[in-house]
């Protein structure tokens, strides 16, 4: 059986490489992965290095035009993000999974906007492979925003919450 931190290096790999599905079996157990290949303009959160990488991945010049109109969306976004939002950490996915702001669809969630948090306040749980992991803040803050939606597929270093440090 393989470890958690085991499987997180996997993904690491295969997030890095131009695979877009992987299954390992052993001893009776599998691990299945598969890429989400989305459409640039469907991510909210896209660095100018994202795109870079993945015009050399697919080994096609970018067309000029396309990628200025990406990039001045890009720093528009941005300015808008750090203008309206005030944090200094973001409290970020360690895994690929179901994320869900409470541990049932009947309980409150774990925090809201305001809600201060410690390093070990769990603030919402990401399911993965039937696992349900707790989400710790790592700081000592309050939550300014909630980035993911409750229910949705997060991937491995997404931004989940912005927190102001104390």
């Amino acid at each position: 059986m393989l470890k958690v931190q085991e499987i997180r290096e996997i993904i690491k790999l295969i997030d890095q490489s131009s695979i877009s599905e992987f299954t390992y079996e052993t001893n009776g157990t599998s691990v299945s992965l598969k890429k989400n290949n989305q459409d640039i303009n469907q991510k909210p959160f896209v660095e100018t290095e994202t795109i870079e990488t993945q015009f050399k991945q697919e080994e096609k010049p970018p067309v000029q035009e396309k990628s200025e109109q990406v990039q001045t969306e890009i720093k528009n976004s941005s300015e808008n993000q750090t203008s309206s939002v005030n944090y200094d950490f973001e409290i970020v996915s360690p895994m690929v999974g179901t994320f869900y702001t409470s541990s049932s669809p009947e309980n409150d969630p774990f925090v809201a906007e305001g809600s201060s948090v410690e390093p070990d306040t769990v603030v919402c749980i990401v399911e993965a492979m039937k696992l349900f992991n707790e989400i710790e803040a790592e700081v000592s803050g309050d939550i300014v925003e909630i980035i993911a939606e409750n229910g949705e597929l997060v991937e491995y270093g997404q931004p989940l919450f912005r927190v102001k440090k104390k």
